[in-house]
């Protein structure tokens, strides 16, 4: 591939990210128009919270609490981050690890704001409240849980030269990952639905917006 096609590849690429980044955005604010507007999704909030939880062993327990630290803040800051720097090692630049330390800061201030702003309360404590001083919404761990293995994959993907169907398979482990650690925040009531799908768009969104930046920023080194 000749340089200018190369350039315009990467052209191509990026817009197309920044398309999917505005869409998710898009869904995000939807979703927080319902919480706002005590919508119809609210009120499924509610429902799913007060229904009756099964009751599981220690050591299934155990195994959630495992699952859903594959969302937490510190556990996907710090494989993303060493991860990157490994493939950062293979690949001979810093781009990775400049790319991971990117989204983590995006991810902070944008989902940490949200959080401050909107105030809402958990469904543990039986109320459903906004500006309350909570910190539910979004939810950080499904934003996390997206993003942070979202990025991972991609850049094991992009830079280490991977077949397109282990991209596949990296896709795959990212919705699995993803879906369980929401699907555990639901079983332990400790986010309403909307959070989670409100930190499934914004992560989303935060993730093709990196995926944007790395194909408009040129780098000698950079896959076409």
């Amino acid at each position: 591939m000749s340089p200018q096609a190369a350039i315009e590849s990467r052209r191509r690429q990026m817009v197309k990210a920044l398309e999917w980044s505005g869409l998710l955005c898009i869904g995000f604010l939807i979703v927080t128009q319902q919480v706002v507007v005590n919508g119809p999704l609210v009120h499924l909030d509610a429902i799913i919270a007060n229904a009756d939880r099964p009751k599981f062993s220690a050591t299934t327990n155990f195994l959630l609490m495992q699952i859903d630290n594959l969302g937490l803040r510190g556990v996907t800051a710090t494989i993303l981050l060493i991860s990157a720097l490994l493939i950062c090692r293979r690949f001979k630049s810093w781009r990775p690890f400049n790319l991971a330390l990117l989204s983590l800061i995006a991810l902070n201030l944008v989902v940490g704001l949200a959080k401050l702003g909107f105030g809402r309360t958990k469904p543990r404590l039986n109320v459903d409240l906004l500006y309350a001083g909570g910190l539910s919404y979004p939810s950080g761990h499904a934003a996390n849980a997206l993003l942070t293995w979202g990025l991972l994959s991609y850049l094991i993907f992009r830079y280490t030269h991977r077949q397109p169907f282990e991209g596949m398979r990296l896709t795959w482990l990212v919705i699995v990952i993803t879906a369980g650690v929401c699907l555990v925040s639901l079983f332990r009531n400790t986010h309403w639905l909307s959070d989670l799908i409100g930190g499934l768009f914004i992560g989303g969104a935060l993730l093709v917006a990196v995926i944007a930046v790395d194909r408009f920023v040129p780098s000698k080194r950079q896959p076409s």
